[in-house]
């Protein structure tokens, strides 16, 4: 009768080689799996990039965004409670959630790499509240530029989140609220239906409005620019000038040298009937052609 287990060598190597094997498969078994340090950023282009500068030892993942706001069903701020916001998770994110929490179990560190400005650390803060992250803790990393020295240098300088800048951004977000769902259904009532009211939206209405009105108002009336220039010219071309107009009739003064300031100047008409001056060395003159030119 044979008793050799089917798969196994005959004779009396068969044996070792099962346990050979068998041990073997069990230290396959219990050998742990390297954990590798979880990045998350806002946008999925920006992860592939910055995965790539990391190397194997990072899984750099995208939020795509935020991942918690207030509801759109309700007011979501509880005004009488210091206005304290009321968070949920946003429609349609809840594969994203639930995939980003399984990395970051997979994970032996995790850095909110979402962008450098209020925004950004709002991010960051809904992000570790998600996560589970202390946000004192040195979870956040932040850079202004896609390159391989600046994501490198960002990971060996990690910092708490900035809860200054995400209070800045929790006030412009609830005053959005609250100036949207207080003020439009007013208007619905007062103005009329569909209309909308919103913290930047009404004020920049109300700038355009003036601004059209102020236009509207305007009274456009006839003025002229008159401009000056002065070159600095030698006697012989006055003489000419007034050579010139002695001999067309226009001349209405013969040219005169009165000394400093005045200088030596003429008078004659020009074509409309109005009486003109043409002048040489006034001091006046020359300072201003001669100004910024000391010594000349």
């Amino acid at each position: 009768m044979n008793c050799t287990p089917t798969g196994v060598p005959r004779g009396s190597d068969g044996l070792a080689a099962t346990k050979a094997s068998t041990a073997t498969k069990a230290k396959t078994r219990t050998k742990t799996k390297t954990k590798r340090t979880l990045v998350v950023v806002e946008s999925p282009a920006k992860a592939k990039t910055i995965e790539k500068y990391l190397g194997r030892k990072y899984m750099v993942r995208a939020s795509m965004g935020h991942l918690r706001d207030l509801p759109k069903s309700q007011f979501g701020i509880d005004i009488e409670n210091d206005f304290a916001p009321k968070y949920i998770n946003i429609r349609g994110k809840g594969e994203l959630i639930k995939a980003l929490k399984k990395d970051a179990k997979n994970a032996d560190k995790i850095y909110l790499a979402s962008d450098p400005d209020r925004e950004g650390e709002a991010i960051a803060w809904h992000l570790a509240f998600i996560l589970g992250l202390d946000p004192s803790s040195d979870c956040r990393i932040v850079f202004n530029e896609i390159t391989k020295p600046a994501i490198q240098e960002a990971v060996k300088h990690p910092r708490a989140i900035n809860l200054d800048q995400v209070d800045a951004q929790q006030a412009r977000r609830m005053l959005d609220r609250i100036v949207g769902y207080k003020l439009s259904p007013l208007l619905w009532r007062k103005v009329r239906k569909g209309l909308s009211a919103g913290r930047v939206q009404s004020v920049t209405v109300r700038l355009i409005c003036d601004r059209e009105k102020e236009i509207q108002a305007f009274q456009s009336d006839e003025y002229w620019t008159v401009g000056l220039k002065l070159r600095k010219v030698p006697k012989a071309e006055i003489d000419e000038k007034v050579a010139q107009a002695r001999r067309e009739g226009v001349l209405r003064r013969e040219p005169e040298q009165l000394g400093d300031p005045v200088g030596y100047f003429a008078f004659f008409a020009d074509p409309d009937g109005n009486t003109l001056e043409l002048s040489w060395g006034q001091r006046v003159g020359l300072e201003v052609i001669l100004a910024g030119k000391p010594g000349e």
